[in-house]
């Protein structure tokens, strides 16, 4: 799964990354170490002929809900339940969008104790993550239009080697060849898409440990994705950095 990622990249610098039109300076998003769901997050998608860099909220809710409240437990989508499942078919079909991240913690049970270990993972060459997410739009019951909500939700995969010691599941990083197909909402082959929809390379990616610190929300300061000490790090078990 992924419910906390780092997004301190300036919105210009993940647009030209992207190959994006940047969001005004009245949409920018501050930088956040501890981003959490049901907050703004930076997703990439087509507008008509241009791709753009624009805040979502990120908890998909589906033009049919009643309330946004259903995106609270929408964060995060099987890959393997995408064409099938109605909150999430039409939306894969044709409202792709790629979700930057400079890197995601994931925690590891550790045994014997109630807290968990967090972990960062990130690029080797500290190049930004583009996970693949949908998104869609939603309105209130008899609203105009000028109220309408954006909405994201990431893609998980099954956990390549680098990330199964620590949990079962993790985002899908597509890579730059796979970003004008996955964005294309007049490509339609939801067999191809799928195909995109596998666990990063192990190579791709490298981990450590860090504080306790970030599983509380309100913590948001670049130490959380400092490296713990090994006499720190809960179980002992350093050796999964």
């Amino acid at each position: 799964m992924c419910g906390r990622f780092v997004s301190t990249t300036p919105p210009e610098e993940l647009a030209s990354y992207f190959g994006a039109q940047p969001p005004s300076t009245e949409a920018a998003l501050a930088p956040e170490y501890n981003v959490a769901p049901t907050t703004d997050v930076y997703a990439v998608f087509e507008d008509g002929s241009t791709r753009v860099l624009a805040p979502f909220h990120w908890g998909l809710v589906p033009f049919w809900a009643k309330d946004p409240s259903i995106g609270n437990r929408m964060i995060n989508a099987r890959a393997d339940g995408l064409a099938t499942k109605n909150a999430y078919r039409n939306a894969f079909k044709r409202r792709r969008c790629l979700v930057p991240a400079d890197g995601f913690y994931e925690w590891r049970a550790v045994t014997g104790q109630k807290t968990k270990q967090p972990y960062f993972i990130h690029r080797r060459d500290d190049e930004p993550l583009a996970f693949a997410g949908l998104w869609e739009t939603w309105t209130p019951k008899g609203g105009d239009g000028t109220d309408r909500l954006r909405s994201t939700t990431i893609i998980t995969t099954d956990a390549n080697e680098t990330m199964a010691p620590i949990h079962d599941r993790m985002p899908v990083v597509l890579p730059p060849s796979a970003w004008d197909r996955w964005l294309d909402p007049d490509y339609h082959d939801v067999a191809a898409l799928g195909s995109l929809l596998v666990p990063a390379p192990p190579q791709l990616l490298t981990v450590h440990p860090v504080s306790t610190d970030v599983g509380n929300v309100n913590n948001r300061g670049p130490h959380l994705i400092d490296p713990l000490p090994a006499d720190r790090v809960l179980g002992g078990d350093a050796d999964r950095a």
